[in-house]
Protein backbone atom coordinates (compact mmCIF):
# COMPACT_ATOMS: atom_id res chain seq x y z
CA UNK A 1 0.00 0.00 0.00
CA UNK A 2 2.95 2.32 0.39
CA UNK A 3 3.19 2.82 -3.37
CA UNK A 4 -0.45 3.90 -3.46
CA UNK A 5 -0.01 6.71 -0.93
CA UNK A 6 0.02 10.22 -2.28
CA UNK A 7 3.25 12.00 -1.98
CA UNK A 8 3.06 15.29 -0.13
CA UNK A 9 2.23 18.14 -2.38
CA UNK A 10 4.49 21.10 -2.38
CA UNK A 11 2.98 24.48 -1.86
CA UNK A 12 1.62 25.63 -5.15
CA UNK A 13 1.74 29.08 -6.40
CA UNK A 14 -1.48 30.85 -7.04
CA UNK A 15 -0.89 30.97 -10.72
CA UNK A 16 0.21 27.23 -11.01
CA UNK A 17 -1.46 24.92 -13.53
CA UNK A 18 -3.65 22.23 -11.74
CA UNK A 19 -4.30 19.97 -14.72
CA UNK A 20 -1.18 17.77 -14.39
CA UNK A 21 -1.86 17.35 -10.69
CA UNK A 22 -5.44 16.32 -11.32
CA UNK A 23 -4.32 13.73 -13.84
CA UNK A 24 -1.85 12.32 -11.34
CA UNK A 25 -4.49 12.12 -8.58
CA UNK A 26 -6.92 10.33 -10.88
CA UNK A 27 -4.26 7.80 -11.90
CA UNK A 28 -3.36 7.03 -8.29
CA UNK A 29 -7.06 6.61 -7.42
CA UNK A 30 -7.47 4.07 -10.22
CA UNK A 31 -4.43 2.21 -8.93
CA UNK A 32 -5.87 2.20 -5.37
CA UNK A 33 -9.20 0.84 -6.59
CA UNK A 34 -7.47 -2.01 -8.43
CA UNK A 35 -5.36 -2.92 -5.38
CA UNK A 36 -8.40 -2.78 -3.07
CA UNK A 37 -10.33 -5.13 -5.38
CA UNK A 38 -7.35 -7.51 -5.34
CA UNK A 39 -7.18 -7.40 -1.53
CA UNK A 40 -10.89 -8.09 -1.28
CA UNK A 41 -10.50 -11.15 -3.48
CA UNK A 42 -7.53 -12.35 -1.39
CA UNK A 43 -9.50 -11.74 1.81
CA UNK A 44 -12.45 -13.72 0.45
CA UNK A 45 -10.18 -16.60 -0.50
CA UNK A 46 -8.62 -16.62 2.96
CA UNK A 47 -12.04 -16.61 4.57
CA UNK A 48 -13.08 -19.55 2.41
CA UNK A 49 -9.93 -21.43 3.27
CA UNK A 50 -10.44 -20.71 6.96
CA UNK A 51 -13.99 -22.09 6.78
CA UNK A 52 -12.75 -25.18 4.90
CA UNK A 53 -10.03 -25.95 7.42
CA UNK A 54 -12.39 -25.35 10.30
CA UNK A 55 -14.78 -27.93 8.84
CA UNK A 56 -11.87 -30.32 8.26
CA UNK A 57 -10.80 -29.84 11.85
CA UNK A 58 -14.34 -30.62 13.04
CA UNK A 59 -14.35 -33.75 10.86
CA UNK A 60 -10.99 -34.77 12.31
CA UNK A 61 -12.34 -34.37 15.83
CA UNK A 62 -15.34 -36.51 14.96
CA UNK A 63 -13.12 -39.17 13.41
CA UNK A 64 -10.87 -39.07 16.45
CA UNK A 65 -13.84 -39.55 18.77
CA UNK A 66 -15.12 -42.42 16.59
CA UNK A 67 -11.63 -43.96 16.52
CA UNK A 68 -11.36 -43.70 20.29
CA UNK A 69 -14.75 -45.33 20.67
CA UNK A 70 -13.82 -48.07 18.20
CA UNK A 71 -10.50 -48.55 19.99
CA UNK A 72 -12.32 -48.97 23.29
CA UNK A 73 -14.70 -51.42 21.62
CA UNK A 74 -11.81 -53.45 20.19
CA UNK A 75 -9.97 -53.45 23.50
CA UNK A 76 -13.10 -54.76 25.13
CA UNK A 77 -13.40 -57.45 22.47
CA UNK A 78 -9.77 -58.42 23.08
CA UNK A 79 -10.35 -58.73 26.82
CA UNK A 80 -13.50 -60.74 26.18
CA UNK A 81 -11.75 -63.09 23.75
CA UNK A 82 -8.82 -63.54 26.13
CA UNK A 83 -11.23 -64.56 28.86
CA UNK A 84 -12.93 -66.99 26.49
CA UNK A 85 -9.69 -68.41 25.12
CA UNK A 86 -7.61 -68.68 28.28
CA UNK A 87 -10.29 -68.79 30.99
CA UNK A 88 -11.59 -72.02 32.47
CA UNK A 89 -14.65 -73.43 30.71
CA UNK A 90 -16.03 -75.57 33.52
CA UNK A 91 -19.65 -75.00 34.54
CA UNK A 92 -18.94 -76.21 38.08
CA UNK A 93 -19.35 -73.73 40.87
CA UNK A 94 -16.12 -72.29 42.19
CA UNK A 95 -14.89 -69.22 44.00
CA UNK A 96 -12.20 -68.60 41.39
CA UNK A 97 -12.85 -66.38 38.40
CA UNK A 98 -13.64 -68.23 35.17
CA UNK A 99 -14.77 -67.36 31.68
CA UNK A 100 -18.38 -67.93 32.71
CA UNK A 101 -18.15 -65.99 35.99
CA UNK A 102 -17.78 -62.33 36.89
CA UNK A 103 -16.13 -61.12 40.08
CA UNK A 104 -18.55 -59.51 42.50
CA UNK A 105 -16.82 -57.81 45.46
CA UNK A 106 -20.08 -57.85 47.42
CA UNK A 107 -20.29 -61.64 47.16
CA UNK A 108 -16.62 -62.32 47.94
CA UNK A 109 -16.33 -65.30 50.28
CA UNK A 110 -13.25 -67.07 51.62
CA UNK A 111 -12.15 -70.09 49.68
CA UNK A 112 -13.52 -73.33 51.11
CA UNK A 113 -11.22 -76.29 51.72
CA UNK A 114 -11.53 -79.23 49.42
CA UNK A 115 -13.37 -82.36 50.43
CA UNK A 116 -16.26 -82.81 52.82
CA UNK A 117 -17.27 -79.57 54.51
CA UNK A 118 -17.71 -79.31 58.29
CA UNK A 119 -21.21 -80.19 59.36
CA UNK A 120 -21.98 -82.16 56.21
CA UNK A 121 -22.85 -85.86 56.50
CA UNK A 122 -20.22 -88.38 55.51
CA UNK A 123 -20.69 -90.08 52.12
CA UNK A 124 -22.55 -93.35 52.18
CA UNK A 125 -20.38 -96.44 52.07
CA UNK A 126 -20.68 -98.15 48.71
CA UNK A 127 -21.96 -101.70 48.41
CA UNK A 128 -19.85 -104.22 46.47
CA UNK A 129 -21.77 -107.33 47.48
CA UNK A 130 -22.86 -107.90 43.87
CA UNK A 131 -19.26 -108.66 42.86
CA UNK A 132 -18.11 -112.29 42.84
CA UNK A 133 -16.01 -113.32 45.83
CA UNK A 134 -12.80 -115.35 45.97
CA UNK A 135 -11.89 -116.57 49.41
CA UNK A 136 -8.34 -116.49 50.72
CA UNK A 137 -7.60 -118.29 53.97
CA UNK A 138 -4.60 -117.08 55.97
CA UNK A 139 -3.67 -119.58 58.67
CA UNK A 140 -1.34 -119.24 61.63
CA UNK A 141 2.07 -120.87 61.29
CA UNK A 142 2.28 -124.25 63.03
CA UNK A 143 4.79 -122.87 65.54
CA UNK A 144 2.26 -120.23 66.64
CA UNK A 145 -0.68 -122.62 67.13
CA UNK A 146 0.43 -123.40 70.70
CA UNK A 147 0.39 -121.40 73.90
CA UNK A 148 3.70 -119.58 74.27
CA UNK A 149 3.66 -120.25 78.04
CA UNK A 150 2.57 -123.87 78.48
CA UNK A 151 2.82 -125.23 74.96
CA UNK A 152 -0.76 -126.57 74.78
CA UNK A 153 -2.35 -126.44 71.28
CA UNK A 154 -4.77 -123.65 70.36
CA UNK A 155 -8.38 -124.37 69.39
CA UNK A 156 -9.97 -122.85 66.23
CA UNK A 157 -12.76 -120.38 67.09
CA UNK A 158 -13.72 -118.77 63.80
CA UNK A 159 -12.09 -116.08 61.67
CA UNK A 160 -11.75 -112.36 61.30
CA UNK A 161 -12.99 -111.40 57.85
CA UNK A 162 -12.07 -108.40 55.70
CA UNK A 163 -12.37 -107.54 52.03
CA UNK A 164 -10.21 -106.08 49.28
CA UNK A 165 -11.15 -105.20 45.73
CA UNK A 166 -9.01 -106.69 42.97
CA UNK A 167 -9.06 -106.57 39.18
CA UNK A 168 -7.66 -109.37 37.06
CA UNK A 169 -6.88 -108.94 33.36
CA UNK A 170 -6.59 -112.29 31.60
CA UNK A 171 -5.68 -112.80 27.95
CA UNK A 172 -6.19 -116.37 26.79
CA UNK A 173 -6.65 -118.51 23.68
CA UNK A 174 -9.97 -120.26 23.39
CA UNK A 175 -9.11 -123.62 21.79
CA UNK A 176 -12.26 -124.91 20.12
CA UNK A 177 -12.31 -128.69 19.68
CA UNK A 178 -15.11 -129.86 17.43
CA UNK A 179 -15.92 -133.45 18.22
CA UNK A 180 -15.93 -135.91 15.35
CA UNK A 181 -17.88 -139.16 15.25
CA UNK A 182 -17.57 -142.00 12.74
CA UNK A 183 -20.22 -144.46 11.74
CA UNK A 184 -19.93 -148.08 12.80
CA UNK A 185 -22.57 -149.23 10.34
CA UNK A 186 -22.66 -149.76 6.57
CA UNK A 187 -25.56 -147.36 5.88
CA UNK A 188 -25.13 -144.99 2.94
CA UNK A 189 -24.08 -141.39 3.55
CA UNK A 190 -21.12 -139.57 5.03
CA UNK A 191 -19.06 -141.74 7.32
CA UNK A 192 -17.95 -138.87 9.64
CA UNK A 193 -20.01 -136.33 11.55
CA UNK A 194 -18.44 -133.12 12.97
CA UNK A 195 -19.90 -130.80 15.60
CA UNK A 196 -21.01 -127.41 14.23
CA UNK A 197 -18.43 -124.60 14.36
CA UNK A 198 -18.51 -122.08 17.19
CA UNK A 199 -20.21 -118.73 16.75
CA UNK A 200 -17.91 -116.03 15.34
CA UNK A 201 -18.61 -112.34 15.18
CA UNK A 202 -16.34 -111.89 12.15
CA UNK A 203 -15.81 -114.98 9.99
CA UNK A 204 -12.23 -116.27 9.87
CA UNK A 205 -11.17 -113.81 12.56
CA UNK A 206 -9.10 -114.73 15.59
CA UNK A 207 -10.70 -112.04 17.77
CA UNK A 208 -13.67 -113.07 19.85
CA UNK A 209 -16.63 -111.09 21.14
CA UNK A 210 -14.95 -110.10 24.40
CA UNK A 211 -12.03 -108.51 22.50
CA UNK A 212 -14.36 -106.37 20.38
CA UNK A 213 -16.37 -105.37 23.43
CA UNK A 214 -13.21 -104.00 25.04
CA UNK A 215 -12.15 -102.19 21.88
CA UNK A 216 -15.53 -100.53 21.32
CA UNK A 217 -15.94 -99.51 24.96
CA UNK A 218 -12.42 -98.15 25.21
CA UNK A 219 -12.72 -96.05 22.05
CA UNK A 220 -16.33 -94.90 22.04
CA UNK A 221 -17.26 -94.94 25.73
CA UNK A 222 -13.90 -93.98 27.29
CA UNK A 223 -12.86 -91.88 24.24
CA UNK A 224 -9.30 -93.24 24.15
CA UNK A 225 -7.24 -93.82 21.01
CA UNK A 226 -7.08 -97.48 20.05
CA UNK A 227 -3.29 -97.29 20.01
CA UNK A 228 -3.24 -96.80 23.79
CA UNK A 229 -5.34 -99.91 24.30
CA UNK A 230 -3.04 -101.92 22.04
CA UNK A 231 -0.01 -100.72 24.02
CA UNK A 232 -1.74 -101.80 27.23
CA UNK A 233 -2.47 -105.24 25.79
CA UNK A 234 1.14 -105.65 24.72
CA UNK A 235 2.09 -105.46 28.40
CA UNK A 236 -0.26 -108.41 28.94
CA UNK A 237 1.34 -110.43 26.15
CA UNK A 238 -1.23 -109.72 23.42
CA UNK A 239 0.24 -108.04 20.33
CA UNK A 240 -2.40 -107.06 17.76
CA UNK A 241 -1.78 -105.21 14.51
CA UNK A 242 -3.60 -101.85 14.16
CA UNK A 243 -4.65 -102.84 10.64
CA UNK A 244 -6.46 -105.88 12.03
CA UNK A 245 -8.46 -103.67 14.39
CA UNK A 246 -9.28 -101.15 11.65
CA UNK A 247 -10.52 -103.85 9.28
CA UNK A 248 -12.59 -105.41 12.05
CA UNK A 249 -14.23 -102.10 12.97
CA UNK A 250 -15.16 -101.60 9.32
CA UNK A 251 -16.86 -105.01 9.31
CA UNK A 252 -18.72 -104.28 12.57
CA UNK A 253 -20.16 -100.93 11.43
CA UNK A 254 -23.19 -102.44 9.55
CA UNK A 255 -24.18 -104.45 12.65
CA UNK A 256 -25.19 -101.31 14.54
CA UNK A 257 -27.18 -99.73 11.68
CA UNK A 258 -30.54 -101.31 12.71
CA UNK A 259 -30.13 -100.15 16.33
CA UNK A 260 -29.21 -96.66 15.16
CA UNK A 261 -32.27 -96.50 12.90
CA UNK A 262 -34.54 -97.49 15.80
CA UNK A 263 -33.02 -94.77 17.98
CA UNK A 264 -33.54 -92.21 15.22
CA UNK A 265 -37.19 -93.15 14.78
CA UNK A 266 -37.95 -92.86 18.48
CA UNK A 267 -36.00 -89.63 18.87
CA UNK A 268 -37.85 -87.92 16.01
CA UNK A 269 -41.32 -88.28 17.56
CA UNK A 270 -40.48 -86.87 21.00
CA UNK A 271 -42.30 -83.70 22.07
CA UNK A 272 -39.60 -82.10 24.25
CA UNK A 273 -36.14 -82.26 22.74
CA UNK A 274 -32.78 -80.52 22.63
CA UNK A 275 -30.20 -80.05 19.89
CA UNK A 276 -26.60 -78.90 19.65
CA UNK A 277 -23.58 -79.44 17.43
CA UNK A 278 -19.79 -79.58 17.60
CA UNK A 279 -16.90 -79.91 15.20
CA UNK A 280 -15.74 -83.33 14.01
CA UNK A 281 -12.92 -84.10 11.60
CA UNK A 282 -13.37 -86.62 8.78
CA UNK A 283 -10.29 -86.96 6.61
CA UNK A 284 -11.90 -87.69 3.25
CA UNK A 285 -12.08 -85.64 0.07
CA UNK A 286 -15.63 -84.48 -0.66
CA UNK A 287 -16.43 -82.82 -3.96
CA UNK A 288 -17.31 -79.16 -3.46
CA UNK A 289 -16.08 -79.10 0.16
CA UNK A 290 -12.90 -77.41 1.33
CA UNK A 291 -11.10 -78.94 4.30
CA UNK A 292 -11.99 -81.83 6.58
CA UNK A 293 -14.23 -80.08 9.08
CA UNK A 294 -17.52 -81.93 9.56
CA UNK A 295 -20.16 -81.46 12.25
CA UNK A 296 -21.45 -83.87 14.86
CA UNK A 297 -25.06 -83.01 15.69
CA UNK A 298 -26.60 -84.21 18.96
CA UNK A 299 -30.39 -84.58 19.28
CA UNK A 300 -31.68 -85.65 22.68
CA UNK A 301 -35.09 -86.44 24.14
CA UNK A 302 -36.29 -87.82 27.45
CA UNK A 303 -35.21 -91.39 26.63
CA UNK A 304 -32.90 -91.26 23.60
CA UNK A 305 -29.77 -89.49 22.41
CA UNK A 306 -28.70 -89.65 18.76
CA UNK A 307 -25.66 -88.22 17.03
CA UNK A 308 -25.66 -87.43 13.32
CA UNK A 309 -22.43 -86.77 11.45
CA UNK A 310 -22.75 -84.44 8.47
CA UNK A 311 -20.43 -82.36 6.34
CA UNK A 312 -22.73 -79.36 6.70
CA UNK A 313 -23.74 -77.11 9.57
CA UNK A 314 -26.79 -75.76 7.74
CA UNK A 315 -30.43 -75.95 8.79
CA UNK A 316 -30.86 -78.90 6.44
CA UNK A 317 -29.50 -81.35 9.04
CA UNK A 318 -32.05 -80.73 11.85
CA UNK A 319 -34.75 -80.07 9.25
CA UNK A 320 -34.21 -83.51 7.70
CA UNK A 321 -33.86 -85.22 11.06
CA UNK A 322 -37.31 -84.24 12.34
CA UNK A 323 -40.47 -85.09 10.37
CA UNK A 324 -41.97 -82.50 8.05
CA UNK A 325 -44.88 -81.91 10.42
CA UNK A 326 -42.92 -82.32 13.64
CA UNK A 327 -44.22 -80.28 16.54
CA UNK A 328 -43.28 -79.76 20.15
CA UNK A 329 -40.52 -77.72 21.75
CA UNK A 330 -36.86 -77.76 20.72
CA UNK A 331 -34.34 -76.35 23.21
CA UNK A 332 -31.35 -74.85 21.36
CA UNK A 333 -28.80 -72.10 21.57
CA UNK A 334 -29.23 -69.03 19.36
CA UNK A 335 -27.57 -70.51 16.27
CA UNK A 336 -29.45 -69.22 13.23
CA UNK A 337 -29.66 -72.63 11.51
CA UNK A 338 -32.39 -73.74 13.92
CA UNK A 339 -34.39 -70.58 13.19
CA UNK A 340 -34.22 -71.35 9.45
CA UNK A 341 -35.83 -74.80 9.79
CA UNK A 342 -39.03 -75.21 7.77
CA UNK A 343 -40.85 -76.66 10.79
CA UNK A 344 -39.98 -73.50 12.75
CA UNK A 345 -40.99 -71.11 9.98
CA UNK A 346 -44.32 -72.93 9.61
CA UNK A 347 -45.02 -72.49 13.31
CA UNK A 348 -45.10 -76.22 14.05
CA UNK A 349 -41.86 -76.47 16.05
CA UNK A 350 -41.31 -73.93 18.80
CA UNK A 351 -37.76 -72.94 19.72
CA UNK A 352 -36.85 -72.49 23.37
CA UNK A 353 -33.62 -70.60 23.91
CA UNK A 354 -30.94 -71.04 26.55
CA UNK A 355 -30.57 -68.66 29.51
CA UNK A 356 -27.01 -69.89 30.10
CA UNK A 357 -25.93 -68.41 26.75
CA UNK A 358 -27.65 -65.12 27.63
CA UNK A 359 -25.81 -65.12 30.93
CA UNK A 360 -22.48 -65.58 29.15
CA UNK A 361 -23.20 -62.47 27.08
CA UNK A 362 -23.31 -60.33 30.21
CA UNK A 363 -20.20 -62.03 31.60
CA UNK A 364 -18.29 -61.19 28.42
CA UNK A 365 -19.39 -57.56 28.56
CA UNK A 366 -18.37 -57.28 32.20
CA UNK A 367 -14.96 -58.76 31.46
CA UNK A 368 -14.36 -56.81 28.26
CA UNK A 369 -15.46 -53.33 29.39
CA UNK A 370 -14.59 -52.49 33.02
CA UNK A 371 -16.89 -49.45 32.94
CA UNK A 372 -19.83 -51.84 32.41
CA UNK A 373 -18.78 -54.29 35.12
CA UNK A 374 -21.37 -53.13 37.65
CA UNK A 375 -24.09 -53.02 35.00
CA UNK A 376 -23.35 -56.61 33.94
CA UNK A 377 -23.39 -57.78 37.56
CA UNK A 378 -26.88 -56.41 38.05
CA UNK A 379 -28.16 -58.38 35.08
CA UNK A 380 -26.36 -61.52 36.24
CA UNK A 381 -28.11 -61.21 39.60
CA UNK A 382 -31.47 -60.95 37.84
CA UNK A 383 -30.77 -64.12 35.85
CA UNK A 384 -29.56 -65.87 39.02
CA UNK A 385 -32.86 -64.96 40.66
CA UNK A 386 -34.77 -66.54 37.78
CA UNK A 387 -32.86 -69.78 38.22
CA UNK A 388 -33.57 -69.77 41.96
CA UNK A 389 -37.28 -69.14 41.50
CA UNK A 390 -37.50 -71.86 38.86
CA UNK A 391 -35.79 -74.39 41.16
CA UNK A 392 -38.23 -73.56 43.92
CA UNK A 393 -41.15 -73.94 41.54
CA UNK A 394 -39.91 -77.35 40.39
CA UNK A 395 -39.46 -78.42 44.02
CA UNK A 396 -43.11 -77.48 44.73
CA UNK A 397 -44.95 -77.98 41.44
CA UNK A 398 -48.39 -77.57 43.04
CA UNK A 399 -47.62 -74.23 44.70
CA UNK A 400 -49.15 -71.31 42.76
CA UNK A 401 -47.12 -68.78 44.78
CA UNK A 402 -43.86 -70.06 43.25
CA UNK A 403 -45.31 -69.76 39.76
CA UNK A 404 -46.50 -66.18 40.42
CA UNK A 405 -43.11 -65.18 41.84
CA UNK A 406 -41.34 -66.42 38.71
CA UNK A 407 -43.83 -64.66 36.46
CA UNK A 408 -43.39 -61.36 38.33
CA UNK A 409 -39.61 -61.60 38.13
CA UNK A 410 -39.78 -62.15 34.36
CA UNK A 411 -42.14 -59.19 33.96
CA UNK A 412 -39.82 -56.95 36.00
CA UNK A 413 -36.86 -58.02 33.89
CA UNK A 414 -38.74 -57.20 30.68
CA UNK A 415 -39.62 -53.75 32.01
CA UNK A 416 -35.98 -53.12 32.89
CA UNK A 417 -34.97 -54.30 29.43
CA UNK A 418 -37.32 -51.90 27.65
CA UNK A 419 -36.28 -48.99 29.89
CA UNK A 420 -32.57 -49.43 29.22
CA UNK A 421 -33.01 -49.91 25.48
CA UNK A 422 -34.95 -46.62 25.35
CA UNK A 423 -31.98 -44.77 26.83
CA UNK A 424 -30.04 -43.07 23.98
CA UNK A 425 -26.90 -42.94 26.12
CA UNK A 426 -26.66 -46.74 26.49
CA UNK A 427 -23.19 -48.01 25.57
CA UNK A 428 -22.84 -50.05 22.38
CA UNK A 429 -21.78 -53.37 24.02
CA UNK A 430 -24.69 -53.19 26.45
CA UNK A 431 -27.15 -52.28 23.71
CA UNK A 432 -25.98 -55.20 21.59
CA UNK A 433 -26.55 -57.70 24.42
CA UNK A 434 -29.95 -56.28 25.35
CA UNK A 435 -31.07 -56.24 21.72
CA UNK A 436 -30.25 -59.94 21.43
CA UNK A 437 -32.15 -60.58 24.67
CA UNK A 438 -35.16 -58.71 23.28
CA UNK A 439 -35.09 -60.64 20.00
CA UNK A 440 -35.06 -64.03 21.76
CA UNK A 441 -37.42 -63.08 24.59
CA UNK A 442 -40.37 -65.23 23.48
CA UNK A 443 -38.23 -68.38 23.33
CA UNK A 444 -36.51 -67.60 26.61
CA UNK A 445 -39.77 -67.19 28.54
CA UNK A 446 -41.46 -70.42 27.43
CA UNK A 447 -40.21 -71.93 30.67
CA UNK A 448 -42.56 -69.65 32.64
CA UNK A 449 -45.73 -71.36 31.38
CA UNK A 450 -44.33 -74.89 30.99
CA UNK A 451 -42.14 -76.20 33.83
CA UNK A 452 -41.15 -79.20 31.70
CA UNK A 453 -38.99 -76.94 29.55
CA UNK A 454 -35.50 -76.45 31.03
CA UNK A 455 -33.99 -73.00 31.39
CA UNK A 456 -30.85 -73.93 29.45
CA UNK A 457 -29.42 -76.53 27.12
CA UNK A 458 -26.63 -77.57 29.49
CA UNK A 459 -27.74 -81.16 29.00
CA UNK A 460 -26.81 -80.92 25.32
CA UNK A 461 -23.48 -79.38 26.27
CA UNK A 462 -22.76 -82.30 28.61
CA UNK A 463 -23.81 -84.83 25.98
CA UNK A 464 -21.21 -83.41 23.59
CA UNK A 465 -18.36 -83.41 26.12
CA UNK A 466 -17.49 -87.06 25.53
CA UNK A 467 -17.28 -86.84 21.72
CA UNK A 468 -15.35 -83.57 22.05
CA UNK A 469 -12.84 -85.41 24.25
CA UNK A 470 -12.63 -88.18 21.66
CA UNK A 471 -12.07 -85.59 18.95
CA UNK A 472 -9.05 -84.31 20.86
CA UNK A 473 -7.70 -87.78 21.65
CA UNK A 474 -8.04 -89.62 18.34
CA UNK A 475 -8.55 -86.57 16.12
CA UNK A 476 -11.85 -87.45 14.48
CA UNK A 477 -12.36 -90.15 11.85
CA UNK A 478 -10.28 -91.27 8.91
CA UNK A 479 -13.18 -92.47 6.75
CA UNK A 480 -16.92 -91.99 6.38
CA UNK A 481 -17.67 -95.49 7.66
CA UNK A 482 -15.55 -94.70 10.73
CA UNK A 483 -17.55 -91.53 11.32
CA UNK A 484 -20.84 -93.44 11.00
CA UNK A 485 -19.60 -96.04 13.47
CA UNK A 486 -18.59 -93.34 15.94
CA UNK A 487 -21.97 -91.59 15.66
CA UNK A 488 -23.86 -94.88 16.10
CA UNK A 489 -21.91 -96.03 19.16
CA UNK A 490 -21.98 -92.55 20.73
CA UNK A 491 -25.78 -92.70 20.32
CA UNK A 492 -26.13 -96.22 21.72
CA UNK A 493 -23.93 -95.64 24.77
CA UNK A 494 -25.57 -92.29 25.59
CA UNK A 495 -29.05 -93.82 25.36
CA UNK A 496 -28.03 -96.79 27.52
CA UNK A 497 -26.76 -94.33 30.11
CA UNK A 498 -30.18 -92.65 30.22
CA UNK A 499 -31.78 -96.03 30.94
CA UNK A 500 -29.16 -96.94 33.59
CA UNK A 501 -28.02 -99.95 31.54
CA UNK A 502 -24.49 -101.28 31.73
CA UNK A 503 -23.02 -100.75 28.23
CA UNK A 504 -20.59 -103.64 28.69
CA UNK A 505 -23.36 -106.12 29.44
CA UNK A 506 -25.60 -104.86 26.65
CA UNK A 507 -22.78 -104.79 24.10
CA UNK A 508 -21.65 -108.30 24.99
CA UNK A 509 -25.24 -109.53 24.68
CA UNK A 510 -25.82 -107.86 21.34
CA UNK A 511 -22.49 -108.86 19.73
CA UNK A 512 -22.90 -112.44 20.93
CA UNK A 513 -26.33 -112.48 19.29
CA UNK A 514 -24.75 -111.15 16.09
CA UNK A 515 -22.13 -113.89 16.24
CA UNK A 516 -24.83 -116.54 16.66
CA UNK A 517 -26.62 -115.04 13.64
CA UNK A 518 -23.59 -115.74 11.46
CA UNK A 519 -21.88 -112.38 11.86
CA UNK A 520 -25.01 -110.46 10.87
CA UNK A 521 -27.36 -108.20 12.80
CA UNK A 522 -30.27 -110.14 14.37
CA UNK A 523 -33.42 -110.12 12.25
CA UNK A 524 -35.48 -108.83 15.16
CA UNK A 525 -33.70 -106.11 17.12
CA UNK A 526 -36.75 -105.06 19.16
CA UNK A 527 -35.66 -107.07 22.18
CA UNK A 528 -32.37 -105.17 22.35
CA UNK A 529 -33.97 -101.71 22.55
CA UNK A 530 -33.91 -100.28 26.10
CA UNK A 531 -37.60 -99.29 26.13
CA UNK A 532 -38.64 -102.85 25.20
CA UNK A 533 -36.68 -104.58 27.96
CA UNK A 534 -38.62 -106.40 30.62
CA UNK A 535 -38.06 -105.64 34.28
CA UNK A 536 -36.09 -108.86 34.64
CA UNK A 537 -33.86 -108.09 31.65
CA UNK A 538 -33.34 -104.50 32.81
CA UNK A 539 -32.25 -105.78 36.25
CA UNK A 540 -29.75 -108.17 34.64
CA UNK A 541 -28.34 -105.36 32.48
CA UNK A 542 -28.34 -102.64 35.13
CA UNK A 543 -25.20 -100.78 36.11
CA UNK A 544 -25.00 -102.76 39.37
CA UNK A 545 -25.32 -106.15 37.68
CA UNK A 546 -22.19 -108.35 37.72
CA UNK A 547 -20.08 -108.45 34.58
CA UNK A 548 -20.26 -111.58 32.43
CA UNK A 549 -17.83 -114.28 33.42
CA UNK A 550 -15.03 -115.10 31.03
CA UNK A 551 -14.60 -118.83 30.59
CA UNK A 552 -10.88 -119.53 30.56
CA UNK A 553 -11.21 -123.27 30.81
Amino acid sequence: MDSALLTPLEVLRADADLAPLLVRVLAEMDQLRAEMAQQRRANLELRQQAGYWQSRHADALRRLAAAQQENEQLRGEIRKLQAERFGRRSEKQSTSDRSNELDDPADATPKQPRGRQPGQPAPRRRDYSHLPAREQVIDLPEAEKVCPSCGKPLKACGSEDSEQLEIESVVFRRVIQRCRCQRTCDCPGPRTCVAPPGAKLIPKSLLGVSVWVEILLDKFASYRPTQRLLEQWRSLGLDLAPGTITDGLCRLEPLFAPIMEALLERNRVSHYKQADETRWLVFVEVQGKVGFGWWLWAFSSNDTVVYILDASRSHRVPEDHYPEKAGGVLMVDRYSAYKAMAQVKNGLLILAFCWAHVRRDFVRVGKGWPALHAWALQWLKRIRELYRLNRERLAQPTGPARQDALRQAVAAMRQQLDTELADPGLRTPARKVLTSLQEHWSGLTLVVDDPRIPMDNNRSERILRGPALGRKNFYGSGAEWSGRLAAALFSIFATLKLWQINPRLWLHWYLQSCAEAGGQAPKDIEEFLPWNLSEESRAKLSLTAPAPKTDTS
